[in-house]
Protein backbone atom coordinates (compact mmCIF):
# COMPACT_ATOMS: atom_id res chain seq x y z
CA UNK A 1 0.00 0.00 0.00
CA UNK A 2 2.84 2.41 0.75
CA UNK A 3 3.88 2.83 -2.92
CA UNK A 4 0.30 3.81 -3.76
CA UNK A 5 0.27 6.37 -0.93
CA UNK A 6 3.63 7.79 -2.02
CA UNK A 7 2.42 8.10 -5.61
CA UNK A 8 -0.78 9.84 -4.47
CA UNK A 9 1.27 12.34 -2.44
CA UNK A 10 3.16 13.31 -5.59
CA UNK A 11 -0.03 13.83 -7.62
CA UNK A 12 0.00 17.64 -7.24
CA UNK A 13 3.51 17.80 -8.71
CA UNK A 14 2.57 15.59 -11.66
CA UNK A 15 -0.60 17.57 -12.30
CA UNK A 16 1.06 21.01 -12.18
CA UNK A 17 2.42 20.62 -15.70
CA UNK A 18 -1.00 19.66 -17.04
CA UNK A 19 -2.96 22.57 -15.59
CA UNK A 20 -3.85 25.46 -17.85
CA UNK A 21 -4.75 28.09 -15.28
CA UNK A 22 -8.49 28.65 -14.94
CA UNK A 23 -9.34 26.88 -18.22
CA UNK A 24 -12.30 24.52 -17.98
CA UNK A 25 -11.67 20.81 -18.01
CA UNK A 26 -11.98 19.27 -21.47
CA UNK A 27 -15.21 17.48 -22.26
CA UNK A 28 -14.79 13.71 -22.46
CA UNK A 29 -14.16 12.49 -26.00
CA UNK A 30 -15.62 9.08 -25.34
CA UNK A 31 -17.08 6.78 -22.76
CA UNK A 32 -15.03 3.68 -21.96
CA UNK A 33 -16.92 0.77 -20.42
CA UNK A 34 -14.75 -2.08 -19.21
CA UNK A 35 -14.25 -4.82 -16.65
CA UNK A 36 -12.85 -3.86 -13.26
CA UNK A 37 -9.82 -6.10 -13.93
CA UNK A 38 -6.66 -4.19 -12.93
CA UNK A 39 -4.77 -5.43 -16.00
CA UNK A 40 -6.95 -3.28 -18.25
CA UNK A 41 -6.16 0.43 -17.85
CA UNK A 42 -8.31 2.53 -20.21
CA UNK A 43 -6.19 5.69 -20.07
CA UNK A 44 -3.01 3.74 -20.75
CA UNK A 45 -4.65 1.83 -23.57
CA UNK A 46 -6.05 4.94 -25.27
CA UNK A 47 -3.50 7.57 -24.25
CA UNK A 48 -6.34 9.71 -22.94
CA UNK A 49 -5.45 12.60 -20.68
CA UNK A 50 -7.43 13.58 -17.58
CA UNK A 51 -10.90 14.74 -18.60
CA UNK A 52 -10.89 13.10 -22.03
CA UNK A 53 -12.37 9.71 -21.14
CA UNK A 54 -15.51 9.03 -19.10
CA UNK A 55 -15.11 5.58 -17.54
CA UNK A 56 -17.51 2.95 -16.28
CA UNK A 57 -15.95 -0.16 -14.75
CA UNK A 58 -18.05 -3.13 -13.68
CA UNK A 59 -17.24 -6.60 -12.40
CA UNK A 60 -16.98 -8.79 -15.47
CA UNK A 61 -17.91 -5.85 -17.71
CA UNK A 62 -21.52 -6.82 -17.04
CA UNK A 63 -24.21 -4.41 -18.17
CA UNK A 64 -27.47 -5.14 -16.34
CA UNK A 65 -30.56 -5.32 -18.55
CA UNK A 66 -32.46 -2.03 -18.67
CA UNK A 67 -35.74 -2.16 -16.81
CA UNK A 68 -38.03 0.79 -16.20
CA UNK A 69 -38.00 1.71 -12.53
CA UNK A 70 -34.88 -0.34 -11.78
CA UNK A 71 -32.12 1.97 -10.62
CA UNK A 72 -28.52 0.90 -11.22
CA UNK A 73 -25.26 2.79 -11.15
CA UNK A 74 -24.57 1.53 -14.67
CA UNK A 75 -27.82 2.93 -16.06
CA UNK A 76 -27.28 6.28 -14.33
CA UNK A 77 -23.69 6.53 -15.58
CA UNK A 78 -24.62 5.67 -19.17
CA UNK A 79 -27.54 8.10 -19.17
CA UNK A 80 -25.35 10.89 -17.78
CA UNK A 81 -22.63 10.29 -20.37
CA UNK A 82 -25.03 10.25 -23.30
CA UNK A 83 -27.63 12.85 -22.30
CA UNK A 84 -25.60 15.33 -20.25
CA UNK A 85 -21.99 15.01 -21.41
CA UNK A 86 -23.14 14.27 -24.97
CA UNK A 87 -20.31 11.86 -25.65
CA UNK A 88 -20.11 10.90 -29.32
CA UNK A 89 -18.27 7.60 -28.98
CA UNK A 90 -18.84 4.71 -26.62
CA UNK A 91 -16.18 2.01 -26.32
CA UNK A 92 -17.25 -1.26 -24.74
CA UNK A 93 -14.05 -3.19 -24.05
CA UNK A 94 -13.77 -6.82 -23.03
CA UNK A 95 -10.55 -8.69 -22.32
CA UNK A 96 -8.96 -12.11 -22.42
CA UNK A 97 -8.56 -14.23 -19.29
CA UNK A 98 -11.63 -12.62 -17.71
CA UNK A 99 -12.51 -14.50 -14.55
CA UNK A 100 -16.18 -13.62 -14.95
CA UNK A 101 -16.35 -15.08 -18.44
CA UNK A 102 -14.48 -18.17 -17.31
CA UNK A 103 -16.87 -18.63 -14.37
CA UNK A 104 -19.92 -18.32 -16.65
CA UNK A 105 -18.41 -20.66 -19.23
CA UNK A 106 -17.86 -23.32 -16.57
CA UNK A 107 -21.09 -22.42 -14.73
CA UNK A 108 -19.18 -22.46 -11.48
CA UNK A 109 -20.16 -20.06 -8.76
CA UNK A 110 -17.29 -18.61 -6.73
CA UNK A 111 -18.08 -20.04 -3.27
CA UNK A 112 -16.73 -17.01 -1.44
CA UNK A 113 -18.48 -14.47 -3.69
CA UNK A 114 -22.21 -15.25 -3.91
CA UNK A 115 -23.06 -11.64 -4.76
CA UNK A 116 -20.62 -11.80 -7.65
CA UNK A 117 -22.31 -14.95 -8.93
CA UNK A 118 -25.73 -13.27 -8.82
CA UNK A 119 -24.23 -10.32 -10.69
CA UNK A 120 -22.87 -12.66 -13.38
CA UNK A 121 -26.28 -14.22 -13.81
CA UNK A 122 -27.24 -10.95 -15.48
CA UNK A 123 -25.27 -12.24 -18.47
CA UNK A 124 -28.17 -14.55 -19.22
CA UNK A 125 -28.45 -13.33 -22.81
CA UNK A 126 -24.85 -14.35 -23.45
CA UNK A 127 -25.70 -17.86 -22.32
CA UNK A 128 -28.24 -18.10 -25.16
CA UNK A 129 -25.56 -16.92 -27.58
CA UNK A 130 -23.06 -19.43 -26.21
CA UNK A 131 -24.97 -22.66 -26.71
CA UNK A 132 -23.08 -25.69 -28.02
CA UNK A 133 -23.10 -25.74 -31.80
CA UNK A 134 -24.59 -22.25 -32.13
CA UNK A 135 -21.34 -20.63 -33.21
CA UNK A 136 -18.53 -23.21 -33.29
CA UNK A 137 -15.15 -21.83 -32.34
CA UNK A 138 -16.54 -18.53 -31.08
CA UNK A 139 -14.44 -17.01 -28.33
CA UNK A 140 -16.51 -16.91 -25.11
CA UNK A 141 -15.01 -13.49 -24.33
CA UNK A 142 -16.19 -12.16 -27.69
CA UNK A 143 -19.65 -13.65 -27.14
CA UNK A 144 -19.83 -12.08 -23.69
CA UNK A 145 -18.86 -8.68 -25.12
CA UNK A 146 -21.49 -8.93 -27.87
CA UNK A 147 -24.18 -9.79 -25.31
CA UNK A 148 -23.25 -6.80 -23.14
CA UNK A 149 -23.38 -4.53 -26.20
CA UNK A 150 -26.82 -5.89 -27.05
CA UNK A 151 -28.08 -4.98 -23.57
CA UNK A 152 -26.44 -1.56 -23.73
CA UNK A 153 -28.16 -0.77 -27.04
CA UNK A 154 -31.50 -1.26 -25.24
CA UNK A 155 -30.88 1.61 -22.82
CA UNK A 156 -33.22 4.42 -23.98
CA UNK A 157 -30.52 7.13 -24.08
CA UNK A 158 -28.25 4.87 -26.14
CA UNK A 159 -31.05 3.72 -28.44
CA UNK A 160 -32.11 7.30 -29.23
CA UNK A 161 -28.57 8.54 -29.77
CA UNK A 162 -27.59 5.63 -32.00
CA UNK A 163 -30.70 6.12 -34.13
CA UNK A 164 -30.04 9.87 -34.43
CA UNK A 165 -26.39 9.10 -35.30
CA UNK A 166 -25.16 11.26 -32.42
CA UNK A 167 -23.41 8.25 -30.92
CA UNK A 168 -21.13 5.56 -32.30
CA UNK A 169 -20.55 2.31 -30.42
CA UNK A 170 -17.21 0.52 -30.66
CA UNK A 171 -16.56 -3.01 -29.38
CA UNK A 172 -12.94 -3.65 -28.45
CA UNK A 173 -11.28 -6.76 -27.11
CA UNK A 174 -8.01 -6.46 -25.21
CA UNK A 175 -5.57 -9.37 -25.06
CA UNK A 176 -3.82 -9.15 -21.68
CA UNK A 177 -0.87 -11.29 -22.86
CA UNK A 178 0.03 -9.25 -25.94
CA UNK A 179 -1.55 -5.88 -25.08
CA UNK A 180 -3.17 -5.90 -28.52
CA UNK A 181 -6.67 -4.66 -29.19
CA UNK A 182 -9.08 -6.02 -31.75
CA UNK A 183 -12.31 -4.34 -32.82
CA UNK A 184 -15.60 -5.86 -33.86
CA UNK A 185 -16.19 -5.28 -37.56
CA UNK A 186 -19.46 -5.01 -39.47
CA UNK A 187 -18.94 -8.53 -40.82
CA UNK A 188 -18.97 -9.87 -37.25
CA UNK A 189 -15.23 -10.56 -37.04
CA UNK A 190 -12.86 -9.14 -34.44
CA UNK A 191 -9.86 -7.70 -36.28
CA UNK A 192 -6.76 -5.83 -35.01
CA UNK A 193 -7.20 -2.07 -34.65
Amino acid sequence: MQPLIDHARLAPQRQSGRRTGGAPAPAPRAMFIACSDARLVPTELTGARPGELFELRTAGNVIPPHRIGRLTAEAATVEYAVNVLRITDMILCGHSQCGAVQARTRSQAPRTAPTMWLWLLQTHHWRRLHTPGANPGADPGHQHLLAQADKLRRYPAVTRSLRARRLRMHLWYYDVNTATVSAHQEDGVFAPL
